[in-house]
């Protein structure tokens, strides 16, 4: 099994406008597909023969910038019979003040580990994922302002009375 491989089994069961650009130069090599078709493409990945991604090994999340007004959510994915690593991006919309956080569909029902680093995305970055279990904070208190990881994050200058600085 190759990336090569891999790629087009993603394209004859989702059509080829699941990847929007791919760079197998990269390390691991690098797909981008669309946001809200993530789950659809973890689950071919996980449950096709010929690939069997059977190992999320990571979830980041990282922050652009205010001026990219961007965040993106990688998923580094193994399998251990091929194998064979992949990198999967996906690319969201930083959003507006006051609006609602932007949202990835959870792939935490293809692979258990998703639970932990989706988790940690949301409080760290502030990225929703939805049909996750139980998202909610994981190293921050529940009452915690902002996402520290955010390039424009602003820390608090006191929490409960303490001062943070």
């Amino acid at each position: 099994m190759t990336f090569e491989a891999s790629i087009l089994v993603l394209t004859q069961k989702l059509g080829s406008s699941i990847i929007i650009e791919q760079d197998p130069n990269a390390t691991p090599p690098t797909i981008c597909v669309p946001t809200q078709r993530i789950a659809e493409v973890g689950q071919v990945l996980h449950e096709n023969e010929k690939t069997y991604f059977d190992y999320l090994s990571c979830i980041t999340a990282l922050d652009n910038g205010p001026e990219a007004s961007t965040l993106e959510v990688i998923y580094n994915l193994y399998s251990i019979p091929y194998h064979l690593q992949i990198m999967i991006k996906v690319l969201v919309n930083r959003e507006k003040s006051g609006a609602p956080l932007p949202t990835v569909p959870s792939v935490s029902h293809i692979w258990r580990s998703a639970n932990w680093h989706e988790r940690e995305a949301y409080d760290l970055v502030g990225i929703d994922f939805t049909q996750h279990p139980d998202l909610r904070r994981i190293l921050l208190p529940t009452d915690w302002e902002g996402y520290p990881l955010r390039k424009d994050y602003v820390v608090q200058q006191q929490y409960h009375g303490i001062s943070i600085e």
